[in-house]
């Protein structure tokens, strides 16, 4: 079908594909698609399938002839696309340029523009230093996780006395206006929380303190603009509350009883301590891990320019926009639009301000993926055997269930990229510079890098 084709290196890993389709085969399209037409289209004053062509060309022609580019188009790009080495990314199909003429009596010529994967050379990997931070388990640590153990195991009975900081209570409440009147669509039920933790839409722990079972209170609250939830930022509201039930716990005390109450494998309160600051250093371990891999791309990213395609940043963006809407319990674009605007947003500031965020995790992703490839990291059925082994013993089922959920879900792949990654930075590791940079507590580090 093409005569003539050439490729154009454009920005930000963007390809320009110019393709010439004879008139011939021009002509031979529109035949086709004007066959089509009249066998299958219908029209007052004729039997379906008896609409001559000419009628169809004197009452559609405009839109039979962009009908016909379009199949001329997309058939010319399938064709010149098929040898090429740098394909079309998945976020985008090939967009046509400007408005080309397009006649039945003359070659046809064209151009499409797409985003491809970035031309990445691949960086040395010499002299790499990273600075990670000198962090370790502290018993205050583990207190605070034998503090989380009690609070898990406590009893919780009801509560005739005034509700106190660490009790349960069921709350009912409205937000009503200067009159009093509830406000429709502020409404809550049966909403139960610690009083507190702050654990509430509206922060409110305080006003409830010292209420009595059935008892209710109407009160003021005044927000910062910087408030967690936007579309209370910036606002002062009427709210009235009603407490409907008030729980209370009682902690058990630390001891060995409470370490037995835990797991039978613990015999002793030790027993229970030695285990948790196991559970906190592997926790450390891992996490400290995922720092200096960081750390390391970071290094990487200095020494090399990676052109992240926009529609990889562009599908990045509507990812986001779409997770913000979950976690915000909106459904539609237009409620989370409203959100937004209570904080001076709207979805294209909310995307720019992403935007740098993203183009550098997806810089990271791509250089990380190259260094993989040109190390020619595999994962072998062996490392595969070991990986559902670990994780069996982790989870206390067996290899062949690890397995054969990985398999269920798709998953094998992901976790073979997982093994090749994991590789990739133990090589790595083996020949980086590693300095010791400030102190921090565990609680401050795990808290900074999740």
């Amino acid at each position: 079908m093409i005569s003539e084709k050439k490729f154009e290196k454009l920005e930000k890993s963007r390809m320009k594909l110019t393709m010439t389709v004879p008139v011939d085969e021009v002509r031979k399209v529109y035949d086709s698609m004007m066959k089509e037409y009249t066998r299958t289209v219908q029209m007052d004053g004729f039997r379906k399938g008896h609409v001559p062509a000419q009628v169809l060309e004197r009452k559609f022609g405009d839109s039979l002839r962009m009908d016909a580019m379009s199949r001329v188009v997309e058939s010319a790009v399938d064709e010149g696309l098929k040898e090429s080495i740098e394909k079309p990314l998945i976020y985008e199909p090939p967009t046509l340029e400007g408005e080309p003429e397009f006649a039945l009596d003359k070659d046809f010529t064209f151009s499409v523009t797409y985003d491809v994967l970035p031309t990445i050379e691949v960086p040395s990997l010499e002299g790499i230093e990273i600075t990670v931070p000198q962090v370790s388990v502290t018993e205050d640590d583990i207190g605070r996780k034998l503090e989380a153990v009690r609070q898990r195991n406590a009893i919780v009975t009801d509560k005739e006395g005034p509700a106190a900081k660490g009790d349960i209570v069921t709350v009912n409440w409205t937000e009503v206006d200067a009159d009093g009147t509830p406000i429709e669509g502020t409404a809550r039920e049966d909403f139960t929380f610690e009083l507190g933790t702050g654990k509430n839409l509206y922060k409110f722990d305080d006003e409830l303190v010292g209420m009595l079972p059935g008892q209710q209170k109407t009160f003021e609250k005044t927000y910062p603009n910087d408030y967690e939830y936007p579309e209370l930022a910036g606002k002062t509201v009427k709210i009235s509350a009603t407490v409907t039930r008030i729980k209370q716990k009682d902690v058990p005390e630390l001891n060995d009883e409470l370490a037995q109450d835990v797991s039978e494998k613990y015999k002793t309160l030790d027993d229970l301590k030695a285990s948790i600051r196991n559970q906190l250093e592997e926790a450390l371990a891992k996490q400290m891990r995922t720092f200096k891999e960081n750390a390391i791309i970071e290094e990487i990213l200095k020494r090399i320019t990676v052109e992240v395609p926009a529609s990889m940043v562009a599908a990045e963006q509507a990812m986001r926009w779409e997770s913000l809407k979950r976690d915000m319990g909106v459904e539609s674009d237009d409620q989370m639009e409203k959100i937004a605007e209570y904080s001076g947003k709207n979805r294209q500031t909310l995307y720019e301000d992403w935007k740098p965020s993203i183009e550098h995790a997806l810089a990271a992703r791509l250089v990380l993926d190259k260094l993989i490839e040109a190390g020619a990291y595999v994962a072998t059925d062996e490392d595969l055997t070991a990986e559902y082994q670990k994780q069996a013993e982790e989870m206390g089922i067996s290899p062949d269930e690890v397995k054969a959920e990985y398999e269920k879900q798709g998953s094998v792949d992901y976790l073979k990229d997982q093994i090749k990654e994991r590789k990739f930075f133990d090589s790595v590791l083996a020949n980086v510079v590693v300095k010791e940079g400030e102190a921090k507590t565990f609680l401050d580090f795990m808290n900074q890098n999740q």
